[in-house]
């Protein structure tokens, strides 16, 4: 049975004004809002959803990720993140390894006082619906001081809301700064490298093998179905009855929050758009077949650090732009990268009297 919940105004702390978790709702997905198939070995990074990053080492398995337009009733929300089982594995190797993270900048956890007497415990919500009662393992990273703390929740098959208070660490905290401070990290399939020790319900020096212990494989089978959304982190003490309503943002806010971390030049919710001329972003060249030209471009929100910038031309990857209606021979300039923006340029020195171009902009952790 589902949890209703009731919120008892429990809060004895001031809250943030935005919530610690970015895109909790899964709502945002910039980089595609189809589903993509055949994750497994080796996949790693974000996915479609935004800051929900995946992680599959070794293994046959194989999963399909998706936005699904379904969520707990009357609760809010709209959207989850769905994965599915499309491969089972069952003769598991000590190495495989299948989880989800959400990453925190080590600035945005410093209220928490960990490293100090005073730490505070950190509370994880979430609803999640599977296609079975399946063990699973959440638990923190502490990532400047190679930390870790875990423990075992168990899904149903209804929406149920699973809320996980962890003690803070008195021993250490995140540095101060924009780099990953704190790893919220599910477990979903693990290895005899995950599984073989205790698990580390205190907190304790990172040690694989007592990551997962006493949790089951999403890939079992392929009837295998995880469904999550409404992910919170909150400040303090709290049961599933006292924890404090999630923060809804507008969907403007969060994507520009998304943004920090990535950000595209095609419109939301496109991938890559298949004409590449559609969209774009023109560049008119004082004089045609001049040669050099350079524009600069800024952000739509300035980034956590300088970004990664990878530009498109026709739904492929390329470092070419576009020139009228036909690519361009010269491979376009993306220069003097800052938080802020970036300079985009070409040396083509061909008849043409303006130039487009796709890009995607990444700085996340």
């Amino acid at each position: 049975m589902a949890i209703t919940r009731a919120f008892k105004n429990a809060v004895h702390q001031e809250r943030r004004k935005t919530p610690i978790v970015v895109n909790g709702d899964m709502n945002v997905a910039q980089r595609t809002t189809a589903d993509v198939t055949g994750l497994g070995d080796g996949d790693e990074g974000y996915v479609n959803i935004d800051r929900m990053r995946h992680t599959v080492t070794a293994g046959a398995g194989r999963y399909t990720c998706k936005q699904t337009n379904d969520a707990p009733t009357d609760s809010g929300f709209n959207f989850c993140l769905e994965l599915d089982c499309t491969t089972a594995d069952t003769s598991i190797a000590a190495d495989e390894f299948m989880g989800i993270d959400y990453r925190v900048e080590g600035h945005d956890v410093q209220h928490l006082k960990w490293g100090t007497s005073d730490a505070e415990y950190l509370t994880v919500g979430f609803w999640m619906k599977a296609d079975a009662a399946v063990a699973y393992s959440v638990g923190f990273i502490n990532s400047d001081n190679n930390r870790h703390i875990r423990s075992l929740f168990t899904t149903s098959t209804d929406w149920t809301y699973h809320c996980i208070p962890f003690i803070g660490d008195t021993d250490s905290g995140p540095n101060n700064d924009f780099g990953e401070g704190l790893r919220l990290r599910f477990i979903f399939h693990g290895g005899s490298n995950t599984t073989s020790g205790t698990l580390g319900t205190s907190w304790e020096s990172t040690t694989g093998a007592n990551q997962h212990v006493g949790g089951g494989s999403f890939f079992a089978s392929t009837d295998r179905s995880i469904k999550i959304t409404g992910l919170q982190l909150e400040r303090g003490y709290f049961t599933a009855e006292t924890m404090p309503e999630f923060q809804f943002e507008s969907f403007q806010e969060n994507l520009a929050r998304c943004q920090r971390y990535f950000e595209k030049s095609f419109d939301y919710p496109s991938a890559v758009p298949t004409n590449s001329l559609n969209g774009m972003h023109w560049i008119a060249v004082p004089t045609a077949g001049t040669g050099n030209f350079h524009v600069g471009f800024p952000f739509k929100t300035e980034k956590r650090t300088t970004p990664t910038i990878v530009s498109y031309n026709n739904n492929s990857q390329s470092a070419k732009v576009y020139k009228g209606s036909s690519a361009g021979a010269a491979a376009a300039t993306i220069d003097m990268i800052g938080t802020n923006g970036c300079r985009i340029g070409s040396n083509d020195s061909t008849s043409s009297a303006e130039t487009g171009f796709h890009f995607t902009a990444e700085s996340e952790l």
